[in-house]
């Protein structure tokens, strides 16, 4: 064996492995330029590191999973899932990271690339310099006024609410170290709000501003009713203060009606006498207790809808295609190659 292949060899056992995670439904456009800009950065910036791309489609009707079998073809750094329905982007992306085997994790890129791949080399950099966790933070939307607000008011409520503080405008464009990346994975939450997760594990962190992108190609997947699903997702799984909320107005509600009977019973015998008198007080009560009772009881049924999914079990997705991914254990996360192995191609 000459000197030349042995030094290519040490080399190549040596190296890190960087994983990027990009989840996408019906991305036909911009599929294949995720994957050139991506490899790109890792023959520039990224050269002395190992990629791998994982793009996880949730069942596309365009040619975006053609696109990705081509790809997955020429390049075997790419692995792909192919989900047998839409299961939503944080269900199929946290599926999808059980098969990054990387030292370090981006845990999503999406492929409209509104989220700048080119900070991925500085959350490298950082993170070698010890970081644990390397996050994004969008300080500046290219957006409408209203959304940007929302988002803002969003934030506001949660961190108001639960124990820990999740960063306003950080998404899940963040880099993990493995061991983050396992204590991620150890979750079995079947409607997993990763950014809440992740902000709860603690660990050492540093977060980057930059500026959110406007979309460059196809449409937005996240319309209103999307975003505020997975707002109150954020707010039920992280905070037990809605049903705390539920608690204090109901004893303030009670002592207001225990206060008023007083009143009344008062009032009969030193007010005026009226035979109307108490109609429109019962109306007026009775419609806005029951006001009270529907919200407090919707509060309840999110709780209840919550536990339900999550004693109901099952797998959190299912998949119909895997193109170039290694076997996996029985926790069915991906074994790891070994140092300077390539994982086998093909499809599972």
């Amino acid at each position: 064996m000459s000197a030349r292949r042995l030094r290519r060899e040490h080399r190549a056992m040596s190296m890190k492995t960087i994983s990027i995670t990009s989840p996408c439904y019906n991305e036909e456009d911009n599929v294949a330029e995720c994957h050139r800009v991506i490899r790109e950065l890792f023959e520039g910036p990224l050269k002395g590191y190992a990629r791998e791309h994982l793009f996880i489609d949730n069942a596309s009707t365009d040619r975006t999973v053609e696109i990705l079998r081509e790809i997955a073809s020429r390049d075997p750094a790419v692995k792909v899932v192919v989900n047998a329905r839409n299961f939503g982007v944080f269900r199929s992306t946290f599926n999808g990271l059980k098969y990054a085997t990387g030292d370090a994790v981006v845990v999503m890129l999406p492929v409209d690339l509104q989220d700048p791949p080119e900070l991925i080399p500085e959350f490298v950099k950082l993170w070698e310099q010890g970081y644990e966790i390397v996050a994004g933070a969008r300080e500046e939307r290219e957006e409408g006024f209203v959304m940007r607000n929302l988002r803002r008011l969003f934030y506001r409520i949660v961190n108001r609410l639960s124990d820990f503080e999740i960063s306003p405008n950080v998404g899940e464009f963040q880099l993990l170290d493995r061991k983050v990346m396992e204590a991620l994975l150890a979750h079995r939450d079947q409607y997993p709000y990763i950014r809440g997760i992740i902000a709860s594990l603690g660990f050492r962190r540093i977060i980057l501003p930059y500026r959110w992108k406007a979309r460059a190609r196809g449409l937005t997947k996240h319309n209103l009713p999307l975003l505020i699903d997975q707002a109150l997702n954020g707010i039920f799984s992280f905070t037990r203060a809605p049903m705390r909320f539920a608690s204090l107005v109901g004893l303030l509600i009670a002592l207001a009606s225990i206060g008023f009977a007083i009143f009344q019973f008062v009032y009969f015998f030193v007010g005026p006498s009226d035979a109307q008198r108490g109609i429109t007080t019962i109306i007026i009560a009775l419609s806005f207790l029951s006001g009270v009772q529907l919200l407090f009881i919707g509060l309840l049924g999110e709780y209840v809808t919550a536990i339900h999914n999550q004693v109901r079990g099952g797998p959190m997705v299912i998949e119909r295609e895997r193109i170039n991914i290694e076997p996996v254990d029985g926790e069915g996360t991906a074994l790891r190659p070994a140092p300077g192995t390539r994982a086998p191609g093909g499809t599972a």
